[in-house]
């Protein structure tokens, strides 16, 4: 087998051992094996960010294919292609001599084609008696046939991500909808709470929206922008429970000052039985797990726990918990004050609570006590991380405004 170069901006060097290794794989493709050169090409288009060409890059790689005279490409057939540059500019939209030259080496590069030189550099066929092609130096469109599969597959990742992106971006657009409806009609109703602070943290969030966002940063302000609501909703839900209490309250006032005229012998139960009395537990509400946040959204409310993952960085939940259990040494708390927090809100749970008395641990004169308070709370079904780290979020984003 030859081994070529590698034509770049600045000229022809020596093929890398990467490169070299692509021209011996493309000798091991399996016998009879065929693709349609325009799928194979549709699937290369689909994934081009992920081999890192452009679409200049793609323009070129359509005009190597169509001077493949067959549509398919087989294992047992000639893939080499030996157009000269003038021929490649002309079907490759007139790009220019040095442009052309830039993206060969990318298709190279991104493993798609091989470069086959002859001894002059020329590209070129040789012909038997019979007018069949006996040896060509060009470029090689085996590594094509080779990656049909993988191809395939970066395809099928690639649209798999974009939909993912599309109905991401589409839950944002809905929840920051009803975040910034909820916050103009509790501010317009004169509703109690901070709604300018929440209108602030809505605010940042939206700012923080990149103009080309990833499905990370997508789902990373997603996840945030659902507390922000879930928290507006909650403040909205306070205070009609307190509006109905007082309510209530009012009618039992009157309902207590009517009975007083009558007789209230009918309303005191002979016994339990006779009233369909219920034994407690029947009524007792069932305690819900402590839900889960984003390891991202833990990490900007709760930074300073970073410095005691491996490397001062955390980027795992398991990181996360290696970080908790050292902080939890440090703060004093004892290990069965954590593992009852483990066992009752989760391990994660745990973690992101020690994180956050970490956060505030000049305010908490007794981290051990106050985790077994939070427990204890999570057992009954009334903790919640959530307004913990919305609060530590809104700290955050106060000081950079502050310093910024």
């Amino acid at each position: 087998m030859q081994i070529g170069s590698v034509t770049t901006p600045f000229g022809r060097r020596p093929a890398t051992l990467a490169l070299v290794k692509r021209q011996i794989e493309t000798s091991k493709i399996k016998p009879g094996k065929t693709a349609d050169k325009w799928k194979v090409f549709r699937d290369a288009s689909e994934a081009r960010e992920l081999l890192g060409l452009q679409d200049r890059s793609l323009a070129v790689l359509d005009a190597l294919l169509s001077f493949h005279p067959d549509t398919e490409l087989r294992q047992d057939a000639q893939l080499i292609v030996f157009p000269s540059n003038t021929q490649l500019t002309l079907r490759a939209h007139g790009i220019a001599g040095a442009t052309l030259r830039r993206h060969l080496a990318l298709l190279v590069e991104a493993g798609l084609i091989v470069r086959k030189d002859s001894a002059n550099g020329k590209r070129y066929a040789r012909k038997d008696k019979a007018g069949a092609i006996d040896s060509a130096f060009g470029f090689d469109l085996s590594p094509l046939l080779m990656r049909t599969d993988e191809l395939a597959m970066m395809a099928q990742q690639v649209v798999a991500d974009r939909f993912a992106l599309r109905r991401a971006k589409e839950n944002l657009t809905i929840c920051r909808r009803d975040v910034r409806k909820l916050i103009s009609a509790a501010i317009e109703e004169g509703a109690s709470g901070n709604w300018e602070s929440i209108e602030a943290m809505y605010i940042g969030l939206v700012g923080r929206i990149p103009r080309s966002p990833t499905l990370s940063d997508v789902n990373s302000i997603l996840d945030e922008m659902e507390l922000l609501l879930q928290e507006a909703v909650n403040i909205l839900e306070m205070q009609q429970k307190d509006e109905n209490n007082s309510t209530n309250g009012d009618q039992n006032e009157r309902h207590i000052q009517n009975s007083n005229t009558e007789s209230i012998t009918e309303f005191e139960p002979s016994s339990e039985n006779e009233q369909g009395a219920k034994p407690v537990d029947d009524d007792r509400p069932k305690r819900e797990p402590v839900r889960n946040f984003p390891l991202g959204m833990v990490m900007r409310a709760c930074p300073e726990i970073a410095i005691y993952g491996p490397g001062g960085t955390i980027g795992s939940w398991r990181e996360m918990m290696g970080a908790a259990v050292v902080v939890r040494s440090m703060l004093g708390v004892s290990p069965s004050a954590y593992q009852e927090a483990c066992e009752v809100m989760g391990p994660e749970s745990a973690a992101t609570a020690i994180a956050c008395i970490l956060e505030r641990a000049g305010h908490i004169n007794s981290p051990g006590g106050y985790l077994r308070d939070l427990t204890r709370k999570a057992a009954r079904g009334e903790f919640s991380l959530g307004p913990a780290l919305m609060a530590l979020l809104r700290v955050d984003g106060d000081s950079n405004r502050r310093t910024g």
